[in-house]
């Protein structure tokens, strides 16, 4: 999936306006990546080399601002959801699908706060929720018609964990490696098999397990959850 800020095509304005535009959306994704989306917007307007005035003349909310940094990101999560319903068979479609998903929340912090909290006024936001719940409700039931998830796995059960899953990922790529969260979703997706289906050993787990040490460096990475501010 690529990871691209903004709109593919920003409202019409003047070449000078359409410049500022461009500038804000892009600083807003640098800082809402490395500091979540409770950043201040003045220092997402000074990154961009404009002033608070001119920041609020084109986004007048913070969740206009989120919506316009976001929004190709969210879409494109869509898109995927379109592509996996149509897989051969619902466990590769699943595995694909959430291994895309948590690519994403583990590259850019911004979006995973997007997507794994409660953000008012972006629209499309909920749009990607509600895809993404039918996406994970579809290759479940597909999946329980073709023997490969347990029966009594719903969908709530799911997206409850992966919303869990999904919020931890900052702090196991901050505290031990980017690609951490892979074995704890191995195991999350190992756990929707049906429990008679012994007879073939899994796959082995990707990525080494937390240390003791390692796994009290992500809790305290975690810390505190706060709300987001409002613009």
């Amino acid at each position: 999936m690529t990871v691209g800020a903004g709109r593919a095509t920003p409202p019409s304005r003047r070449r000078d306006a359409q410049r500022n535009w461009e500038l804000l959306v892009a600083a807003a994704h640098e800082v809402f990546t490395e500091q979540g989306l409770e950043a201040p917007l003045d220092v997402i307007a000074r990154r961009a080399g404009v002033g608070n005035a001119t920041l609020y003349r084109h986004f007048p909310s913070r969740a206009s601002l989120i919506e316009a940094v976001f929004h190709d990101q969210l879409t494109g999560t869509m898109a995927i959801g379109d592509r996996v319903r149509t897989a051969p068979d619902a466990w590769t479609g699943l595995n694909d699908y959430l291994k895309a998903v948590f690519d994403t929340l583990a590259a850019d912090r911004g979006t995973n706060d997007l997507m794994t909290t409660h953000v008012r006024g972006v629209d499309v936001l909920a749009d990607v929720h509600e895809h993404n719940r039918r996406t994970v409700d579809h290759l479940l039931r597909r999946g329980r018609d073709e023997g490969t998830i347990r029966a009594d796995i719903t969908t709530e059960d799911v997206l409850f964990a992966l919303a869990a899953l999904g919020r931890a990922v900052p702090a196991l790529t901050t505290a031990t490696a980017p690609d951490a969260w892979r074995r704890p979703l191995a195991l999350l997706l190992d756990s929707l098999r049906p429990l008679a289906t012994t007879a073939t050993p899994p796959p082995p787990l990707p990525e080494p397990a937390l240390t003791a040490e390692q796994l009290g460096n992500v809790l305290a990475e975690l810390g505190p959850h706060r709300a987001a501010p409002r613009a």
